[in-house]
């Protein structure tokens, strides 16, 4: 006859054979890894956006390329959109500059700020100067 103390009583091949504690350990895992991937891509933002704030600040242009290639490096391009035709979408306009080539009319002439995406999200806009057609 089974008595009810051994119903009760698990051992560790009952809990290797039972499929239930196997999954409820992947979710909580799962749960465990999702929040702690939140907080690494929320700090990555972070560290991402103090990069940008020391690259606005650096006077030296060896530090400048040196942030902007460690930013390339984790997927965050810069955007130097000389010679494209200006968008209001993904530029800032920062100024015109006159030209009677009137295929100029509306392409960036230089960017005066540099823009920012990180695998195609825009974190900032370029502020650019714009060719503008005389008027005759």
């Amino acid at each position: 006859m089974i008595s009810l103390a051994s119903l009760f009583r698990r051992t560790k091949a009952d809990d290797e054979t039972d499929p239930t504690i196997e999954v409820s350990a992947e979710v909580i895992a799962g749960i465990d890894q999702s929040e702690t991937l939140k907080q690494a891509l929320a700090e990555r933002d972070s560290l991402v956006q103090l990069c940008l704030y020391a690259l606005d600040r650096a006077r030296s242009p060896g530090v400048v390329e040196r942030i902007e290639e460690g930013l390339a490096g984790i997927g965050v391009a810069a955007i130097r959109p000389d010679g494209d035709l200006f968008d209001p979408a993904r530029h800032e306009a920062g100024g015109t500059v006159p030209t009677q080539d009137l295929t100029m009319d509306g392409v960036v002439a230089e960017t005066e700020v540099v823009g920012f995406a990180d695998r195609g999200r825009l974190l900032r806009a370029p502020i650019v100067t714009v060719y503008k057609a005389r008027q005759p």
